[in-house]
C-alpha cells in the first residue's frame, strides 16, 4: 500500500525521519519508483530560522497529485527544469490563484492547495520559519502569505541567478555549500526579525496555538495592535490566523495517532467535534474522517517537521 502522508511541504514521497542525516532515500511503493532525497542541515548561523535543505531528483512512472496542508513554515523551491502546477482546493477555488512554476515561494497560509507534477522533479527545497524569510528577503511577509508566488516577483533576479548556478554544479554537497554562502549573505544584509516576534512565535508554537492573543501581547509588553502589525510584517498572518494553523496541525497529529475525534476537539481547544470538523474541512477540503481515509493506517508516523503532516497523496484526477 502506498505511503500517502509525507513530511515535506512539496515532498515527492515519504522519507524516514532523521533531520540532519546526510541523505535519505524514499521509495514510493505505489508507483514502483525510487525517489532519492538528500537532506542536510544548513550552516549553524542560519539555524534555527532555516530548518533544512532537501535535494530532489525523483522520477515516478506516473504523474503525482498532492494536497499540501497549511503549516507554520515557509518553503522556497528552486526548480532546475520541470514545472509544478499548484492550485486551490476545488471547494475553495476563490481563495488562492492557480499557477505553474519552476521555482516558487510558499509563505504561511491557512488553506490547503493542490500540487501536481508529471512525475519528475529536480531541484532544491529550503524549509524555513517565515520570520527567517523576512530576514533574508526584506519583504513584508503579508505580501506573500496565503499564496504561492514565483520568487522573481519579490527577489528580482537573484533567485534566478542562484538557481542557475545551483543547477550547473556537479553534486549536492557543492550545491548546499553555495546555498549556505548565499543565504548567509542575504541574512546578514536583511532587516532581521524583532526579538519579541521570535518570542511570540516560540510561545504560540509551544502552546500549539492555544495561547490567548491578549495574553501573548501582555507577555511581550505590546498592545494587540502592535502585535498584529509585527506578525503581518514578519510572519505574514495575524496572530489569530497563525494560532489557527498551529492548532490545526496539533489536531491533525492527534487524528493521525488514532485519537477519538471528541477527545481531539477537547484537547485542541475546539468547542466540540462539529467545530473540529468544520475547521479541518475549511482548511483542507476534507473532514477528519476523509483525511484518515487517505492514510494507510491510523498510527502516527515520525516526520522531520516536529511531527507535522504536511502532504497527502491524492488519487489522479478522473479523465
Amino acid at each position: 500500500m502506498p505511503d500517502r502522508f509525507s513530511s515535506g511541504p512539496f515532498a515527492p514521497a515519504f522519507a524516514p525521519a532523521g533531520l540532519g542525516a546526510s541523505a535519505a532515500c524514499a521509495f514510493d511503493r505505489g508507483s514502483r519508483a525510487a525517489a532519492p532525497i538528500v537532506e542536510v542541515l544548513p550552516h549553524p548561523l542560519l539555524r534555527p530560522g532555516v530548518r533544512f535543505y532537501r535535494g530532489l531528483r525523483v522520477a515516478f512512472d506516473r504523474p503525482r497529485r498532492r494536497l499540501e496542508l497549511p503549516v507554520g513554515f515557509a518553503t522556497l523551491v528552486l526548480g532546475f527544469d520541470q514545472r509544478i502546477r499548484v492550485g486551490p482546493v476545488a471547494a475553495d477555488a476563490a481563495s488562492s490563484r492557480a499557477g505553474t512554476f519552476t521555482s516558487l515561494f510558499a509563505g504561511i497560509r491557512t488553506k490547503a492547495v493542490i500540487g501536481e507534477h508529471r512525475g519528475f522533479v529536480h531541484g532544491i527545497e529550503v524549509v524555513m520559519h517565515p520570520w527567517a524569510a523576512y530576514a533574508m528577503f526584506g519583504v513584508s511577509m503579508h505580501e506573500l502569505a496565503e499564496n504561492l508566488v514565483d520568487p522573481s516577483e519579490f527577489a528580482d533576479a537573484r533567485i534566478r541567478r542562484l538557481t542557475e548556478r545551483l543547477a550547473e554544479l556537479p553534486d549536492w554537497p557543492a550545491r548546499f555549500a553555495l546555498l549556505d554562502a548565499t543565504l548567509l549573505r542575504w541574512q546578514a544584509s536583511g532587516p532581521g526579525p524583532a526579538p519579541r516576534v521570535l518570542r511570540a512565535w516560540e510561545l504560540l508554537s509551544v502552546s500549539a496555538g492555544r495561547l490567548s492573543i491578549g495574553g501573548l501581547a501582555a507577555e511581550l509588553g505590546w498592545s494587540e495592535r502592535q502585535l498584529e502589525r509585527r506578525f503581518r510584517e514578519q510572519l505574514g498572518l495575524r496572530p489569530k490566523a497563525v494560532a489557527r494553523v498551529l492548532r490545526l496541525q496539533d489536531a491533525l497529529r492527534m487524528v493521525m495517532a488514532g485519537r477519538p475525534l471528541a477527545e481531539v476537539a477537547t484537547r485542541t481547544g475546539f468547542y466540540d467535534q462539529s467545530h473540529l470538523n468544520r475547521e479541518v474541512r475549511a482548511a483542507t477540503g476534507l473532514t477528519p474522517g476523509g483525511f484518515l481515509a487517505h492514510a494507510p493506517h491510523t498510527s502516527a508516523r515520525p516526520t522531520r517537521l516536529d511531527g507535522t503532516v504536511t502532504t497527502v497523496l491524492l488519487p489522479p484526477p478522473r479523465p
